[in-house]
């Protein structure tokens, strides 16, 4: 056990010392090294089961009460709660919180085992007979996929992949390891893996339903839409009513711009389940894309009101910006951010929107601690790291030089079609793209994940074996690969447009991916939103996305960021002079019409009045700020900031020259 860290090894003697029965021991052992860990999940769960083994079970429900308030979706804090019940002949509390450990992790054998003896006792057999169904199923699978499904249930992934890679790796190919190994990838985000896997687990078993169901959500995450329409038919042509299957294909739909589509299956699912509050959600993100936001404002509160807790459904009524709270919303959310049984990611959504609550109302410091805390719950949760982006930026200036570009003149495929505006989040350019969008000529669709694909699949091998990770793989790629690589992503992206002859991808993170762009797609525009640093920054930091751009939580990612973006871009500026179009937000605000021309000469477009009157372009936006881009121009988010700037000196200073260096 060299290879494991200290923690992991003592906690590995502790948990032996317990199979032994030398609980006494454990207590001991758990005691000294708790004391300098807080409330360390593990060593309370071990100290818990050995005070009940000790016949002390008021202690053992202490300590889970401890646990609780850290760890309260813990299943194995349920099961072994459900164990001390059973201890003191409590069979319904016993029943109550088994229940709950199973419903968080359906990998638990014993819960299963004790639910099954305790529905015997109690005389319910047909809740017997599905525990028991449960035990059977559990008992045909490996011991060690078992273990590593629970191990994922409770959150544990790193713990979970060691135990099922290496067992795969032993055993081979086995449906149940490779799609719990895909699930991992989910989780990861390592989307290429999971497909590969979950492809794998259908050849084996055709008619696994549940696998070809996540096969779908994946090849949906991936945005390969064509690829997944088949299957959630071939779903749905299964089993018509299922409301997963439904929902599948609603987000199907709303992958390919179809909202309406998306609104009617939303509908109609929940005219049979009334109470399903992530439906009443999604349905309230597709009316809002389109526009139709009391529509939206109603499915939220709808959401809400279905589950209390659901801080998601607060932080989507938050996000439309223009929505204001009631006191008894403010109320009600300040009580269930404040619940000890609250699941983190409902309580990073509450606090994010009881910040912007606090703030419309002026109440800046305490909405300010709102905003901190709601970034730390992210941090906590995150697996970003400043240096591999700032790697990466070092290795696009190595690679990227203007011999580089020289040597490679003429590459990729000239078609003009594509304007990429690229820069940080919250930088005005969901506003720039609105503007574009308005023009006869141009298409607007919406941050596309194409770059990041054609990226991933550029990072290769040198020939050997051994793997070239972007950007070095750039160096490999030959006159044909850009080509080729254009074509794929204007073949790729032909599912989002219309016949109108230019389109916009405003996938902001492209700006690290420029030489590439440049490289396959050499007469494509490229617009950079640029936004003064104080004010981007703070309002990424007020800001929670649905998914990605981890670097916008906390002062020192956000700035490290910032900065690091206004180094790349002042590399290609100096390799590919001219190449990037600037628009500064504020210039933008201050002088629309001026801004508008400039944009349209640069895109080589004629003016048209309408793009002046970008608000009543009738469109779907999905971003955070698709109700301001309906509006006309306003100032009042130029320095929205200032309310906090008591707090906010750690920014200024994190920022450094970039204060004046961004113009």
């Amino acid at each position: 056990m060299t290879d494991l860290p200290p923690d992991a090894r003592d906690l590995d003697r502790l948990s032996r010392l317990q199979r032994e029965g030398r609980h006494a021991e454990v207590l001991t052992g758990a005691a000294a090294l708790q004391g300098g860990r807080g409330n360390h999940r593990d060593l309370l769960l071990l100290t818990t089961i050995s005070q009940r083994h000790m016949g002390d079970v008021e202690a053992a429900l202490e300590t889970l009460a401890r646990l609780e308030q850290t760890s309260p979706q813990y299943s194995r804090l349920h099961e072994e709660r459900g164990m001390c019940f059973v201890a003191r002949r409590d069979a319904d509390r016993a029943i109550q919180s088994l229940l709950k450990a199973v419903h968080l992790n359906a990998a638990l054998p014993a819960s299963w085992k004790m639910l099954n003896g305790l529905y015997r006792m109690t005389g319910d057999a047909d809740n017997a007979a599905l525990a028991a169904q449960h035990v059977a199923v559990l008992a045909a699978l490996p011991p060690e996929v078992v273990a590593a499904t629970s191990l994922f249930h409770d959150g544990d992934l790193q713990a979970a992949e060691r135990i099922i890679r290496a067992w795969l790796l032993e055993h081979g190919d086995h449906p149940e390891a490779m799609r719990l190994l895909a699930r991992i990838g989910l989780a990861h985000d390592v989307l290429d893996d999971a497909e590969t896997l979950l492809a794998g687990v259908l050849r084996l078993e055709p008619d696994y339903r549940l696998a070809r169901y996540e096969y779908a959500q994946t090849l949906i995450k991936r945005q390969k839409f064509v690829l997944a329409r088949p299957e959630v038919e071939r779903l749905l042509a299964l089993d018509p009513g299922n409301v997963d299957y439904k929902v599948l294909s609603a987000t199907l739909e709303v992958g390919v711009g179809h909202h309406e589509a998306a609104i009617g299956i939303y509908r109609e699912v929940l005219a049979e389940h009334p109470d399903a509050s992530g439906v009443h959600l999604w349905l309230g993100h597709a009316l809002k894309t389109v526009g139709q936001v009391p529509e939206a404002i109603d499915a939220y509160r709808a959401a809400a009101a279905a589950r209390p807790d659901f801080g998601d459904a607060y932080w989507s009524l938050a996000n439309l910006k223009m929505y204001r709270f009631t006191d008894e919303e403010l109320g009600r959310m300040r009580a269930q951010e404040a619940s000890p049984g609250i699941a983190p990611e409902d309580r990073w959504h509450l606090c994010f929107a009881l910040g912007k609550a606090l703030e419309d109302r002026g109440e800046f410091a305490e909405s300010w601690a709102c905003y901190e805390r709601g970034n730390s719950l992210k941090l906590q949760d995150s697996t970003y790291r400043p240096e591999s982006m700032e790697a990466n930026t070092a290795g696009q200036v190595r690679v990227c030089t203007p011999a580089f570009f020289e040597d490679r003149k003429g590459w990729g495929d000239p078609r003009p079609d594509p304007i990429f505006i690229v820069g940080l989040t919250r930088a005005g350019s969901t506003l720039l793209e609105q503007i574009l969008a308005s023009h006869s000529q141009v298409e607007g669709t919406h941050e596309l994940a194409d770059i990041q694909r054609i990226v991933l699949g550029v990072q290769g091998t040198d020939g050997q074996g051994a793997p070239v990770l972007y950007p070095s793989a750039l160096e490999l790629l030959t006159a044909q690969d850009c080509l080729a690589l254009g074509g794929k992503y204007l073949s790729d992206t032909r599912l989002y447009r219309s016949e109108r002859p230019y389109f916009v991808d405003k996938m902001p993170n492209n700006f690290r991916h420029i030489g590439l762009i440049h490289l396959m797609l050499p007469n494509a525009r490229i617009i950079d939103a640029r936004r003064e640093p104080m004010s981007c920054c703070f309002s990424n930091l007020k800001q929670l996305f649905a998914q990605g751009q981890e670097f916008s939580y906390g002062v020192e990612n956000i700035a490290r960021y910032y900065r690091t973006y206004l180094d790349l871009m002042e590399h290609w500026d100096r390799v590919l002079p001219g190449r990037v179009l600037r628009m500064q937000h504020e210039d933008v605000v201050e002088d629309l019409e001026g801004s508008v021309r400039r944009l349209l000469d640069y895109c080589q477009l004629p003016f048209e009045p309408a793009c002046l009157d970008f608000h009543k372009t009738r469109r779907s936006v999905r971003t955070p700020s698709s109700e301001q881009v309906r509006r006309p121009i306003f100032r009042d988010g130029l320095e929205q900031w200032r309310g906090f700037e008591p707090w906010l000196e750690p920014l200024r200073e994190a920022l450094g020259d970039a204060l004046v260096r961004y113009r």
